[in-house]
């Protein structure tokens, strides 16, 4: 019984640690993918951005939207922003290199995952696991999370 009981408690920090500390956006399910807004392009045309939808929990379930941006030079795709989506959602770009994302639902004050990330240095992931992750900590300088 001590040794399952031990062995249980091994594999559950185990797990724990590689989902925590190993963690990236591969783990997206797109099976389900629907488009979302854009691709809505930079002032200079250097970067796309453009969002999809991921639904989950089946009819009493919700869903997640991310963000990817595309470097138009370098033909590279990064994902910048992962969070609960809301009724108000939309992607404006401030200047070449700053990407405002609304994400709100003003019925509920608490509800509010909107943020200007400029796109080559900061992310945004909800539940802050992009922030810990061990994997991803060279793709950004600032990671946000709620």
């Amino acid at each position: 019984m001590l040794i399952a009981t031990l062995s249980g408690v091994v594999i559950t920090s185990l797990v724990y640690f590689y989902e925590t500390y190993f963690f990236t956006f591969n783990d997206i399910d797109r099976t389900y993918m629907q488009e979302g807004p854009g691709p809505v392009m930079s002032p200079s045309e250097k970067y796309s951005a453009h969002a999809y939808y991921e639904p989950y929990g089946g009819a009493a379930g919700g869903v997640n939207v991310w963000v990817e941006v595309t470097n138009k030079k370098e033909d590279h795709v990064q994902i910048v922003y992962y969070a609960d989506a809301k009724d108000q959602f939309s992607l404006e770009w401030r200047d070449d290199e700053t990407l405002f994302i609304l994400n709100d639902d003003p019925q509920f004050p608490n509800s509010n995952r909107s943020i200007e990330l400029k796109v080559e240095k900061e992310i945004y992931h909800e539940f802050g696991r992009a922030c810990k992750s061990l994997l991803m900590k060279d793709e950004y300088e600032r990671c946000y999370h709620n």
